[in-house]
């Protein structure tokens, strides 16, 4: 038989509801100062934890499905090595080669050595081949092969400083100087292309190979950084590389062919362990974060012992009481992760426009952004369990003694 709730006992729970909602803030608050500094530090743990797991998954050598299918050679015994230019046409002639392009780190600035981005010298219509998830018009394609001065640059840069298609963009180099013994190289924006929703959006310029080469000083011409190719499908890439690497290996200039993620990591070992390095920070970020907030915790507690008596005294049941404990803890862990969380990605588009070219591309994910939640959560839950253990243990008559 149904059986209607009194309206007195729904109004009581709703009372009850409200008032522990209300002690919840006022407790926090209690110390403003104290909380404030535990919540920016929780803020700042956490937003170093996004950025730092980005930075790794970044070295980690995640390549997107077209990646999966490219090839890089590069010279044998370094990576600031150059491999001859006829490499490139050699390499195309093998069986197991789709397309191969070259490329060379070209470096240099625009006006300030701070506006320091990724600039590479290329073959037009060989690269956006090798590279099919970079997307560009045919006509700016098309613009960019018959311009020998002309460069495309990526959408975010052409927005970070205002480029339209048809300026004039001045780089001063760093690296290579002119045949006139110059180092102020004159280039025509003709155009801008983007990325595939999968990758993220590292302000790049490219410009021509073939203007390059014709204008560097002598002892750099005729070679490249390295050659990019792409195969067939993934399952021929080892016989591309034996093929490959049998081919110049008693040359002057041998090489050494891998796949991208495989360079990516090689890469990344250059720098160090970086898994291991973003392990340690944030190892001890966290648990530094953890003795701060479980002191926290403590003093609040301790502070509210005859307040926890009165409640007992007026009714609230255990339950009730240690809810409202471990609740402080967990809803200002949970807190200050989201606002860190939040900060990371609102961050996201200032850190790839001026440090991508340095450590890599920031691509904050979900699944980041929820390992985070559950470890504010296992936080707060943490230093919680411990007050909240002694709030259902104390008694009226100890608690008032607290005074």
């Amino acid at each position: 038989m149904w059986v209607r709730s009194r309206p007195g006992s729904f109004r009581r729970e709703a009372r009850d509801a409200v008032t522990i909602w209300h002690l919840l803030w006022s407790n926090l608050f209690r110390k403003a100062t104290r909380t404030w500094l535990t919540f920016l530090s929780l803020v700042i743990a956490f937003l170093l934890f996004m950025l730092l797991r980005s930075i790794a998954i970044a070295f980690s050598g995640g390549v997107s499905a077209e990646g999966l299918t490219r090839l890089i050679v590069d010279a044998k015994y370094s990576m600031t090595d150059n491999l001859p230019i006829s490499y490139v046409q050699q390499i195309q002639a093998l069986d197991e080669v789709a397309v191969a392009t070259n490329l060379s780190w070209f470096g240099g600035y625009y006006q300030d050595p701070k506006n320091s981005f990724a600039k590479y010298p290329i073959d037009p219509i060989s690269y956006f081949a090798v590279y099919t998830d970079f997307l560009i018009d045919d006509e700016v394609l098309q613009r960019f092969a018959s311009t020998r001065v002309g460069i495309v640059v990526s959408e975010s840069l052409a927005a970070r400083f205002g480029w339209r298609t048809g300026d004039a963009i001045p780089i001063r180099g760093n690296i290579w100087p002119k045949e006139d013994g110059s180092w102020d190289w004159q280039f025509e924006l003709v155009g801008t292309f983007s990325y595939a929703s999968s990758q993220t959006d590292v302000p790049l310029l490219l410009l021509h190979y073939d203007y390059f080469n014709e204008s560097v000083i002598d002892w750099a011409k005729n070679q490249v950084g390295w050659i990019t190719l792409r195969v067939g499908d993934s399952y021929h890439s080892a016989d591309a590389i034996h093929a490959i690497d049998s081919l110049f290996e008693n040359s002057s200039d041998p090489t050494r062919s891998t796949s991208e993620a495989d360079y990516q990591r090689q890469f990344a070992r250059q720098l160090g362990d970086i898994g291991l390095m973003t392990t340690m920070i944030l190892s001890a970020v966290f648990f530094t974060i953890l003795l701060l907030t479980a002191n926290t915790a403590s003093q609040s507690f301790q502070e509210r012992i005859p307040e926890l008596a009165v409640l007992k005294t007026l009714g609230f049941p255990d339950r009730t009481i240690a809810v409202l404990v471990l609740s402080e803890a967990v809803l200002l862990s949970l807190t200050g992760a989201a606002v860190g969380i939040a900060s990371a990605f609102l961050l996201e588009p200032y850190l790839n426009a001026n440090l991508s070219s340095f450590v890599g591309g920031f691509k904050m994910d979900s699944a980041s952004a929820a390992m985070a939640l559950g470890m504010a959560l296992g936080i707060g839950l943490l230093i919680g369990a411990h007050p909240t253990w002694r709030a259902i243990r104390l008694t009226i008559i100890d608690a008032l003694r607290e005074r």
